[in-house]
């Protein structure tokens, strides 16, 4: 059906009573605003038509539904049958929501859970109390306030009981299945830097809490779809916006754009996210500020591509790219190379520009309530950014308002921060997980915490009885859920669910030992350094002994020299077409030829490598490429490494060479000679280096 939960309770009112209704009293009973219920009726019309029923209205009186009676049973049918699902899906939603409680403790409210389960709030609220009996066997009770939401209490053992019991119950079924395999994004710990050194901090964390549970419950496929960047962009903007709505800062309304955006397809997510909003904070959400919403989206849409997209979209997002790679260049030059790599910096910033420009192109006045902050704090970056500010007034002839700048210096600082906490030493933290509930429940603790830290640990399950001396000296610290006594090493205590504030405690330890140096290397089993040191001269051997260099004619496209190279690095059909997606896929995010260093660089992480290569393509006259793609470069690089477990060791190795193309005139200087040996002398002595600076941190 075409009806969200809440629109449905709406309907299900008005065909009961049958009568004319105020809005007010619509509002007063499914405890929502006056405007909430407004815009959920602004677009049902399209919805009502196929039922033959419409919806009247009468300024001061109220509204009503008008059609044949039967039409309108008919309708009534079908909202009754879409909102109460059948038992067996009925019982299956109860106990995910039973696992929802578990998982957050914190006070949710009734539309929280009715988003996740796309269901009416009367229909969550029977649910709450069909479950309550299930607590109860523990000692432990729904509580629901007006105004503060769900949450259950009861003593931490009798919670440990429920969790365990909730296991053994469902333990082997589709939902703990789907647990283990939930990509969680904390996004918090993306945007804040828990040591205090990040532009994001001067967002309001708790506005940002808020915003953050807003949209865990809300599981609209068009936003699981963005990447994770354009995600916490999104979020980002309606952080800020609700600020300005809390400092009663209201942005001017722009009939015109309100128009044409309510027509856009994505207009009902950007009314839901309003709605959800609304709901959380207790405020009226502006129509334009719902149009702003929905203007982000659009930009956010950018970043992931599918069959239905518009050529035009394409062109759009081309253009951008090749702007924002100017506007890096005005901004600092010294930092553009390193920025430009920046993929998380290039797609935010990518999603950020096409509403910008849109407020600009139409004079749309934006407030920023963190301008005097950021001017305050970093003045640096927000004077630079002032630079890129008069760049798009020159380009485009937009004049560029401080606020926006403000915006700006926000997606510039969290770069910047980036390539900083890049450069620091920092280590992969030994992590161990100790679970008396058998190997099931250590395995999703696993899973989960595998795909919360990704590559920043490496986590191993161990059972109480394994924890030998040898075993401990190995690791930096054991996350646990029963106690364990006589253990010489940190312990963290945690739910074996691992709810948010157990992930916080966990990744707080992660970034302390991260930048903490592991224990001598005399400490270290002397077989697992031989393998680690075997490891890295194998790959280094690989690149030098492997290494290529193609002559090609001057007219070669950007396709065609795809094709010949993966044609030399690999006999697989199949993997060269992994290669050349990859590549393709890593140009659309930011563009890979730099013509102030006269050279392309075209590198990706690939499933079509089996291992690490460095290739050279020059044309056979050693004169520039003529394809309009190479602008006019004189030699292409290509560096590859393995999709695999081993992307830190291959990448730490093609990371020094790529750093050498930059700082060392030498290196490009006998790349464009196009002498194979020469070339290939060049890396050998500088992998030489690198492995013995390797042997002194190993």
């Amino acid at each position: 059906m075409d009806f969200s939960p809440r629109l449905r309770q709406i309907l299900l009112i008005l065909l009961q009573e049958d009568q004319i209704v105020s809005v007010k009293k619509l509002a007063d009973e499914i405890k929502v605003s006056k405007r909430t219920v407004q815009r959920e009726l602004e677009f049902i019309d399209a919805s009502l038509r196929k039922y033959k029923v419409m919806l009247q209205t009468k300024t001061g009186i109220g509204i009503w539904l008008d059609g044949e009676e039967a039409d309108k049973k008919n309708l009534l049918s079908d909202l009754k049958e879409e909102d109460v699902i059948d038992s067996g899906d009925k019982e299956d939603r109860r106990k995910r929501l039973i696992l929802e409680i578990l998982k957050d403790r914190t006070p949710k409210k009734l539309y929280y859970y009715g988003n996740i389960f796309g269901v009416s709030e009367a229909t969550i609220s029977n649910d709450m109390e069909a479950i309550e009996d299930w607590f109860h066997q523990f000692d432990l009770k729904i509580i629901r306030k007006q105004g503060y939401g769900v949450a259950l209490e009861g003593s931490e053992k009798n919670y440990r009981l429920a969790v365990r019991k909730f296991i053994d119950e469902n333990i082997d079924t589709k939902i703990m299945k789907n647990l283990s395999g939930d990509n969680e994004r904390s996004i918090l710990e993306v945007i804040r830097d828990t040591e205090g050194k990040n532009i994001y901090n001067l967002i309001n964390n708790e506005v940002l809490r808020q915003v953050i549970t807003c949209f865990n419950s809300i599981r609209d496929k068009r936003l699981l779809r963005l990447t994770e960047n354009s995600y916490i962009g999104l979020i980002l903007h309606v952080t800020i916006a609700v600020n300005r709505i809390l400092q009663e800062e209201i942005i001017e309304p722009n009939n015109d754009l309100l128009e044409k955006l309510s027509k856009d397809e994505d207009y009902d997510l950007a009314l839901h996210i309003a709605n959800s909003l609304e709901e959380e904070f207790q405020i009226e959400i502006p129509d334009i500020e719902v149009a702003y919403v929905l203007l982000h989206i659009k930009g956010s849409k950018l970043q992931y591509i599918n069959e239905e997209i518009e050529i035009e979209d394409l062109k759009e997002r081309e253009e951008l790219l090749n702007f924002i790679n100017d506007m890096i260049d005005v901004y600092d030059e010294e930092l553009a190379y390193e920025l430009k790599q920046d993929e998380e910096f290039v797609v935010g910033l990518l999603a950020h520009l096409q509403p910008t420009f849109i407020r600009l192109k139409n004079h749309m006045t934006i407030s920023n309530p963190l301008l005097t902050e950021i001017k305050g704090t970093y003045p640096d970056i927000f004077k630079k950014c002032l630079k890129v500010g008069a760049f798009i007034t020159k380009r485009y002839g937009y004049k560029v308002p401080e606020e926006e700048i403000g915006f700006l210096s926000m997606h510039f600082g969290a770069a910047g921060v980036r390539l900083e906490n890049q450069k620091e030493s920092k280590r992969r933290v030994d992590i161990g997980i100790v679970c008396a509930s058998g190997i099931g429940i250590s395995r999703l603790m696993h899973t989960k915490l595998t795909r919360y830290l990704k590559e920043r640990a490496e986590i191993t399950t161990y059972g109480k009885e394994d924890l030998t001396p040898e075993v401990l000296k190995k690791l930096d610290f054991l996350i646990s859920s029963i106690k364990l006594e006589d253990i010489n090493i940190e312990v963290i205590r945690v739910s074996p669910l691992l709810i948010d504030s157990d992930l916080e405690q966990i990744e707080t330890k992660v970034r302390l030992y991260a930048k903490t140096p592991k224990r001598s290397k005399f400490d270290k089993d002397f077989s697992e350094q031989l393998e680690q040191v075997n490891f890295a001269a194998t790959q280094i051997k690989t690149i030098i002994n492997d290494f290529l260099m193609f002559k090609v004619s001057n007219f070669i496209t950007f396709e065609e020299l795809l094709v010949a190279v993966t044609e030399k690095l690999t006999p697989y059909n199949d993997r060269r077409l992994l290669i050349q997606e990859d590549i393709k896929r890593r140009e659309k995010i930011a563009s890979q030829v730099i013509p102030e260093y006269d050279f392309a660089l075209l590198h990706t992480r690939t499933k079509g490598a089996v291992k690490p290569s460095f290739s050279v393509c020059v044309t056979k006259e050693l004169s520039e490429f003529e394809d309009p793609f190479f602008m006019k470069v004189h030699a292409v690089i290509i560096m590859l490494i393995p999709d695999d477990s081993h992307y830190k060791e291959n990448g730490n190795i093609m990371g020094h060479l790529s750093s050498r193309l930059i700082e060392d005139d030498e290196f490009l200087r006998l790349i464009f000679q196009g002498e194979k040996d020469r070339v290939q002398n060049y890396i050998s002595r500088e992998l030489k280096n690198y492995f013995n600076h390797y042997l002194d941190q190993v």
